[in-house]
C-alpha cells in the first residue's frame, strides 16, 4: 500500500508543494521561539545591568514581534493543515477502499455517542473530528476521534475545585445493520461500572433496568460484561463465532474496548492516545513512511467489517 501511495505521481506533486508552506511555517515558528526567549533573556540583562527600563523595552519589542509573527503564521498553518487532509490523508484512503471519504470537521454528533450507551455518564466537553464513512460489501460503517469529558467539582478552602476526567479519548466505529434490535445490548469491559461507579454523577445507561447476560464463553465473560434487557437477542447477536471475533479484535488492542447493539447499528469504542491525521509541522512530508500510521488505523477500522463477518447478516436484510 506505501508503495502505491510512493508511486502515485498526483499526490507525490500535492506532497511537495505542500512541503513548501510547511518549511515556512516551521522556520516562523521557530523564529517565533526565539523571539520569545531573546524577550526573557534581554528582560534579565536589564535587571542584571541594573537599567530595568531597556530589558523591558528589549522584552516588549522581542516579544511582540514575535507575537505578530505567530498570528499571522497561524492562518496559514490552518489552511496547510486542512490542505493535508483533503487533498493527502482523503486521497491515500483510496488506496483502502474507492469508497472511503474523510470529512475533518465532522465527526460523531455528541447525541450518538450517548445514545450508544457505551459509557455510562454523559460528557460535559465533547470534541470530535476527523469523520472518515464508507462501505465494504453489504455494510454501511464510520467512525471518527472522539475526546468527551465529565467534571467534577469539588468545595475546597480556597472554593470549588474542577477537575476533568476522560471518558473516551479516542475512536468510535459504527456499522450499519439495517435490521432494528428489539433492545440494547452492551458488551463493556469487566470491573468498568465498579471502578468508576463512583464517579459517575448522571446515569445514561441504567443497570437496573437492565440484566447481565451470562454467555458460555468463559474467556468472553472475564473480560467483558454484558447486559442486556433480552436475554434471547443478546445471545442471538453474541454468538459463539461472534464472541471470538470480538476477543481476537479486542486482542489486536492495547486497551479494553467496548461494544454496543443499538437500534440497527453496531459501535465499538477504542481507548487510543494518539490523535491521527494531523499533519506535521517540524519534519518532512516527504518521508516515505509518512501516512504508515495513519493508514493502519484505517485499514484496521476498515477491516473490522471482515473480522467480525458483518457482512453474513444472520440478523439482518440481505
Amino acid at each position: 500500500m506505501d508503495s502505491e501511495i510512493n508511486t502515485n505521481t498526483a499526490l507525490q506533486e500535492v506532497l511537495n508543494t505542500l512541503e513548501i508552506d510547511r518549511k515556512k511555517i516551521a522556520e516562523t515558528y521557530t523564529t517565533c521561539y526565539i523571539l520569545f526567549g531573546l524577550a526573557f533573556v534581554l528582560l534579565i540583562i536589564g535587571f542584571l545591568i541594573r537599567i530595568p527600563i531597556i530589558g523591558f523595552l528589549g522584552f516588549a519589542a522581542s516579544g511582540i514581534t514575535g507575537i505578530v509573527m505567530y498570528f499571522q503564521i497561524e492562518d496559514t498553518a490552518v489552511k496547510y493543515k486542512v490542505a493535508y487532509k483533503t487533498n493527502v490523508v482523503a486521497q491515500a484512503l483510496k488506496n483502502i477502499n474507492e469508497s472511503l471519504t474523510l470529512t475533518p470537521q465532522s465527526g460523531l454528533p455528541e447525541y450518538e455517542f450517548i445514545s450508544s450507551e457505551l459509557f455510562t455518564t454523559e460528557p460535559d466537553r465533547y470534541k470530535t473530528q476527523d469523520l472518515i464513512s464508507g462501505t465494504n460489501d453489504k455494510t454501511s460503517f464510520w467512525f471518527a476521534e472522539v475526546h468527551a469529558e465529565y467534571k467534577t467539582e469539588t468545595s475546597t478552602k480556597n472554593g470549588t475545585r474542577t477537575e476533568w476526567h476522560t471518558i473516551l479519548k479516542g475512536i468510535v466505529f459504527v456499522a450499519d445493520f439495517n435490521k432494528n434490535f428489539e433492545v440494547s445490548t452492551v458488551v463493556r469491559p469487566k470491573g468498568y461500572g465498579e471502578a468508576f461507579g463512583s464517579w459517575f454523577s448522571k446515569n445514561v445507561f441504567s443497570f437496573g433496568n437492565s440484566e447481565v447476560v451470562e454467555l458460555e464463553n468463559t474467556e468472553f465473560d472475564s473480560k467483558f460484561a454484558t447486559y442486556s434487557r433480552n436475554q434471547i437477542e443478546a445471545r442471538y447477536i453474541l454468538t459463539p463465532a461472534m464472541m471470538e471475533r470480538i476477543l481476537d479484535l479486542n486482542n489486536k488492542c492495547d486497551e479494553t474496548i467496548s461494544v454496543s447493539f443499538i437500534s440497527s447499528k453496531m459501535y465499538i469504542a477504542f481507548p487510543l492516545s494518539h490523535n491521527y491525521f494531523e499533519a506535521p509541522i517540524h519534519s518532512t512530508l516527504l518521508d516515505p513512511d509518512l501516512l504508515a500510521d495513519d493508514l493502519s488505523i484505517v485499514k484496521f477500522m476498515h477491516d473490522i467489517v471482515q473480522e467480525l463477518d458483518l457482512n453474513t447478516r444472520i440478523w439482518g436484510k440481505e
